[in-house]
């Protein structure tokens, strides 16, 4: 049945403009928000404890958050919109002479970017930007077979090499050693033998070191980049001034967690900045420091 709904969706949305499938996506997002009690008081609490919000400012928030992440899910479907015209009218790249130069710098570059703002829209843009490099980005398919064939699909259609976490070591590699650009998502919650514990918005976090070990075998450029919705239609590329792991001094594991906590720290500031158009539906703060209690969260 998942099967045959996505089906139509895809069939459906694949025909309409960039701004409509926008549009409908924000709507699919306030109907997650009624139908999914459970993700709503997740979203909401985390927004109470980690901006110390109060709770009608959290729902408010988290409600906001909800038909951001709908639109994110929507815009999946545009990448196959994504040209040259697409990126003069729509996209604003806040320092351009930063980008482009860490593009063509002869080194590799990993990019970090989080589940903030157009993030599904990251590959198609960097598939045109990105001058020779060649790029890759490594994902993690959601449980649904249907969810992950309908993702798979539609992001092919950015033109960019789309690499499964379990399988990323050697192909992230590869192309690393080739000065090529790879992407990852950092802000997810992941396993403790996977994990660096590092602070985020006021609690310790399990982050995601694989990033951070490819950077360092790599000696690359780790650039921080996201995509935001500004007035509708129109979107602003940012990025900040990268880390350099040549750079780096101390033991092997200390620097891992220095790139870690960089990327961390950039997604951090970026919530900050942007609160509504995070995904606060996440169960970021799972997985906990041996000896801590795995968090709880009421589902019913």
């Amino acid at each position: 049945m998942l099967n045959i709904i996505l089906e139509l969706l895809s069939s459906f949305l694949i025909r309409l403009s960039p701004d409509r499938i926008k549009r409908i996506g924000r709507t699919t997002g306030r109907i997650m928000w009624h139908i999914l009690p459970s993700r709503r008081r997740i979203a909401t609490r985390a927004i109470e404890l980690h901006l110390g919000k109060d709770t009608k400012q959290a729902k408010a928030l988290a409600k906001s958050s909800f038909r951001h992440s709908g639109a994110a899910f929507a815009e999946l479907f545009v990448n196959r919109a994504i040209d040259h015209r697409f990126l003069q009218e729509r996209i604003e790249i806040d320092d351009p002479d930063l980008l482009f130069q860490a593009l063509q710098a002869q080194r590799p570059l990993i990019l970090s970017t989080g589940h903030l703002g157009a993030w599904e829209l990251l590959s198609g843009v960097f598939s045109l930007i990105r001058g020779e490099k060649q790029c890759q980005v490594v994902v993690r398919y959601p449980k649904s077979r249907a969810l992950s064939r309908l993702l798979d699909h539609f992001r092919k259609h950015s033109g960019m090499d789309m690499v499964h976490k379990d399988q990323a070591t050697k192909k992230v590699l590869r192309i690393l050693k080739e000065n090529g650009l790879c992407g990852f998502l950092v802000d997810q919650n992941c396993g403790r033998s996977k994990a660096v514990f590092l602070p985020f918005l006021k609690k310790t976090a399990a982050v995601n070191k694989g990033p951070a070990l490819l950077a360092l075998r790599s000696r690359a450029l780790v650039l921080p980049v996201f995509l935001v919705r500004e007035t509708e239609g129109k979107y602003r590329l940012i990025t900040r001034p990268p880390l350099d792991t040549l750079a780096l001094s101390g033991s092997k594991e200390e620097q891992v967690k220095k790139t870690a906590a960089f990327y961390t720290r950039a997604v951090e500031d970026m919530v900050h900045l942007y609160p509504e158009q995070w995904f606060w539906m996440h169960r970021r703060w799972k997985t906990r420091p041996r000896g801590e209690q795995t968090e709880e969260v009421r589902i019913f």
